[in-house]
């Protein structure tokens, strides 16, 4: 055991601990791992680095979302702490994206069974004060509000029409070409919808996404899916009918694209905006869509498409 009550007999290694620490630890060396603690004892058989104390925790690198991006080829399981998000964060090598897990921030206003893509969405209102209604700032699913039309940590996650969050609406969770009969699959996976009428259940169900209470509302409480007529209400208050309306609006839409329902493709990401309602309009959904000339809320799509949610308050 080296003991750092002193500083003599150390090499420039040992000295090094001593001086990062600030304190008087023990540091154990053994052949099966380290123990770093200030009570000398001797590190755990199963771990390869033992920290012991009873005053004192570990302190995880804390960073920004920015930051955190700019770290080359992390290391599949990394750690981080994300100050932006208010999570804790591993890389994962196999779809090259960071996991959220442990956050801080409103664990409350989601249901245990809601599947985060990523870090929990802050639930922040804003208000429209020419319509006098009052959203959450971001999309479900985004790390932030929108800084831009094309601002990738808004974008948020893609569901299809009535389905909860289980976790079909990450961008790159896996497909199914098998239809659910029910209203929860039971699964998380983007469910294909080869043949009409094109959605992901079968039977049709059009009783699943109206009011807070809701069948499948993934909206945190209070808040809900928005109708098309309150769509229609903040378009008609943009400054220009299209994407930099939508943007230069209190809800500073961005265009995140949408996820095909015949193969689960990101199609238009940063030239579409495209945003479910609740309404359903024949076999169909209503939902509103804006590109860089236009916008409307007159057309329906398939069910079993993949579109952005922003949540209004009840």
């Amino acid at each position: 055991m080296l003991n750092l009550d002193c500083m003599s007999g150390l090499n420039l290694f040992e000295k090094t601990l001593v001086f990062l620490s600030f304190n008087c630890f023990s540091l154990v060396v053994l052949s099966q791992g380290v123990a770093f603690n200030n009570t000398g004892d001797f590190s755990d058989t199963s771990a390869m680095l033992d920290v012991n104390s009873t005053n004192l925790g570990v302190l995880i690198p804390r960073m920004t979302i920015t930051q955190r991006d700019a770290i080359l080829n992390p290391a599949h399981s990394l750690l981080i702490f994300n100050i932006t998000t208010n999570c804790f964060e591993a890389y994962n090598q196999d779809n090259s994206e960071w996991f959220a897990f442990g956050c801080l921030e409103n664990p409350s206003e989601f249901p245990n069974s809601f599947v985060h893509c990523g870090a929990i969405t802050k639930i922040v209102a804003v208000t429209n004060p020419e319509t006098g209604k009052t959203w959450m700032d971001r999309n479900l699913g985004a790390s932030q509000a929108a800084t831009s039309s094309t601002d990738t940590s808004s974008y948020g996650d893609l569901y299809q029409w009535g389905r909860f969050a289980d976790g079909h609406q990450c961008r790159t969770s896996p497909t199914t070409t098998i239809l659910s009969s029910t209203d929860s699959p039971g699964h998380g996976n983007f469910i294909i919808g080869m043949s009409s009428p094109y959605d992901w259940r079968s039977p049709q169900n059009v009783n699943l996404w109206q009011g807070v209470n809701g069948i499948n509302n993934p909206c945190p409480t209070g808040y809900r899916i928005p109708t098309v007529a309150e769509w229609e209400d903040e378009r008609a208050s943009w400054s220009s009918n299209n994407a930099a309306g939508a943007f230069a609006s209190p809800l500073k839409l961005p265009m995140t694209g949408y996820r095909g329902r015949n193969n689960g493709t990101l199609y238009l990401v940063e030239y579409l905006g495209d945003y479910w309602s609740s309404a359903v309009d024949g076999t169909g959904s209503s939902y509103l869509i804006f590109g860089s000339s236009t916008a409307n809320t007159s057309n329906a799509t398939n069910r079993a498409q993949g579109l952005t949610v922003r949540c209004i308050k009840d």
